[in-house]
């Protein structure tokens, strides 16, 4: 499964990872690299405790990301 991640730059200059697919899964950044490194960590996390919890499939083992 590929995720998406989508930025956006704030006004202040910092930036913003988003993984839509995954509710709340978003993360602040001082650069682009930053973010998605950080979001990219959290969508890992909450695909863990949901493996863990039985919440989703084998599904999402795999996984690979997409900056946008």
């Amino acid at each position: 499964m590929t995720l998406g991640i989508e930025l956006e730059r704030e006004d202040d200059g910092r930036w913003l990872a988003e993984v839509p697919t995954l509710s709340g899964v978003l993360c602040y950044g001082t650069n682009r690299d930053e973010a998605v490194a950080r979001v990219q960590a959290l969508a890992l996390r909450v695909i863990a405790e949901r493996l863990e919890h039985g919440e989703v499939g084998p599904e999402l083992i795999s996984v690979s990301f997409e900056a946008a």
